[in-house]
């Protein structure tokens, strides 16, 4: 099929080279303009698709906005079968849903019609879903409404927003495939609009941890903002972030260290940190974080 793909972060890269390998013939790619970065933080960076895109050797276009008529001209003049769309991070107006021949199909992270919007993995993990997965949808101009044509689940258990994204962005992209490859059999179903959940985008002024809260909803707190934006608390002053922990016996005051290994009571129960780490240095488990920072049993943590 001849493909338009749209797509920015590093989740949408395997749905890109998926299609690429499946040969399909990918036209060109839409994705989010460079933005500041590099070591100082001033190099203009391309996006991860972007990144692949060019090494793939495909055109890519990184307009702001898709609102101009002269932007959905362009767009259209592409003749696409179908554009492919995962997090590409901009409204699709609806001259542009309807330019290919099939319309837009979007790989969305999450078990339709729960956790529409910008976080729907951060979301099922923080909520202490059980299951996942992804949806292939058709779009239309409401937030992640369209009707459903394929969709596939897979267990949190525990796992990371981190590690279930790498998990979900493979998992959508066979699926896209399979989905492209079937596309005439596979009839569109529409969402139920009530049991329709909204996936707020995470707010940094979310990420530090309540001891207040129950150990089980503490870790998941932790594995829900892991690793980005990092849930965290403060040690002798300093930011910590907790990146993986696991609920463990113990009682006391929310926030006091129950032992020397950095057991931390909650509000019911207690949890211990099994990967933190501290400002501008790398990640580390337990036993190297102790290492160079004692703790001392009684200290209560704000």
């Amino acid at each position: 099929m001849r493909i338009i793909f749209m797509g920015t972060p590093d989740f949408a890269v395997p749905t890109l080279q998926a299609l690429v390998d499946a040969a399909h013939e990918v036209v060109c790619v839409y994705t989010q303009p460079p933005r500041p970065g590099g070591r100082r933080g001033k190099e203009l960076t391309p996006t991860p698709v972007h990144q692949r895109a060019s090494d793939l050797g495909i055109e890519v276009r990184h307009p702001k906005s898709l609102k101009s008529a002269e932007e959905q001209e362009a767009f259209a003049a592409l003749n696409a079968d179908v554009a492919v769309v995962a997090a590409y991070g901009l409204i699709l107006p609806q001259a542009v849903l309807d330019a290919p021949e099939h319309g837009c199909l979007n790989v969305h992270a999450s078990i339709l019609p729960r956790w529409r919007g910008a976080a729907p993995i951060h979301r099922a993990v923080m909520a202490g879903d059980n299951v996942t997965g992804v949806t292939i949808m058709q779009m239309e101009a409401g937030l992640d409404t369209g009707p459903m044509l394929a969709m596939a689940r897979t267990p949190i258990e525990g796992k990371t927003t981190g590690e279930l994204t790498e998990e979900l962005a493979e998992l959508g992209a066979q699926l896209m495939v399979g989905t492209l490859r079937d596309l005439k059999i596979h009839v569109p179903i529409a969402q139920d609009d009530a049991d329709a959940t909204y996936a707020a985008k995470i707010d940094k002024a979310e990420a530090r941890i309540d001891w207040g809260r129950p150990a089980v909803e503490v870790v998941r707190h932790a594995h829900g903002l892991s690793p980005f934006p990092g849930a965290w608390f403060e040690l002798d002053g300093q930011r910590v972030k907790l990146l993986r922990a696991e609920v463990v016996e113990g009682a006391g005051a929310p926030g006091e260290l129950l032992d020397e290994r950095l057991a931390i009571a909650c509000t019911e129960g207690a949890i211990r940190p099994l990967e933190l780490q501290r400002a501008g240095k790398p990640r580390m488990d337990l036993d190297t974080f102790l290492r160079g920072n004692a703790v001392a049993k009684g200290v209560i943590l704000e």
